[in-house]
């Protein structure tokens, strides 16, 4: 049903339509709505089975069948297709369980908050991979995702930081240099002047990303948004 939905959506979206797909994580939610969230070991079966089912599904224009641990399709077929093939992303850059589901299976690969050089030594062993499993490299988009914060000034940076203190967790009680460090660090944040967040974003066009999507923490800081419209993107847009 998951696959069903995502192909109406890109179909009424006109094409923009994009499904992610990952192993899980967060047991509270799984909780909450009441399944199983399961070991690792157990959550990476699932995704390797959810992604074959899904894919066959998206891809193929004959009922499909399917007997797995988790899943079992008998004659399955779900009409009508969109005008396009509906891509399927995952994100990690783990080289034992994800990359090769993604090499395997994924039309989009996201990395996220990772270094340029880590992007590009993941990349190039997804380029192998790809390759092992009979497909092209270049059938797999290479994209990255960050935290972006942009200030022209130091007035502008103690404002952006401040507003993420009053937000909350994870940054209350922090002081300003404590979230740079923490956004930085632990979250591979994108963070400066627009000069400096182009000269980042342009370090990994560089390493081979293809598109940046933006973790946007400043939900009502429209100004940052702007700035970034202004600013950033016409530099970095190809």
């Amino acid at each position: 049903m998951l696959a069903r939905q995502a192909m109406a959506i890109d179909d009424l979206s006109g094409g923009r339509m994009i499904l992610g797909v990952g192993a899980g994580w967060l047991e509270r939610e799984h909780t909450m709505f009441g399944y199983k969230l399961g070991d690792v070991p157990m959550r990476f079966a699932r995704l390797e089975e959810g992604l074959n089912v899904i894919t066959k599904l998206i891809r193929s224009t004959e009922p499909v069948n399917f007997d797995g641990s988790f899943f079992q399709l008998r004659e399955a077929h779900l009409l009508p297709h969109p005008q396009r093939i509906t891509p399927v992303m995952v994100g990690g850059i783990g080289p034992k369980h994800t990359l090769p589901l993604v090499a395997r299976f994924v039309d989009i690969w996201n990395c996220f908050g990772k270094a340029p050089e880590v992007f590009r030594e993941r990349s190039s062993l997804l380029d192998q991979l790809a390759l092992e499993n009979g497909r092209h490299p270049r059938d797999i988009v290479r994209t990255v995702m960050h935290p972006v914060i942009c200030w022209r000034d130091t007035t502008e940076r103690e404002c952006r930081l401040a507003q993420l203190r009053r937000e909350g967790a994870p940054f209350s009680g922090m002081s300003n240099d404590e979230i740079v460090g923490m956004l930085q660090n632990y979250l591979g944040a994108i963070l400066g002047t627009p000069e400096n967040v182009i000269e980042q974003m342009r370090a990994y066009a560089a390493a081979g990303a293809e598109e940046m999507m933006i973790t946007w923490w400043g939900l009502d800081d429209i100004e940052g948004l702007e700035i970034l419209a202004e600013n950033v993107t016409p530099y970095v847009n190809a």
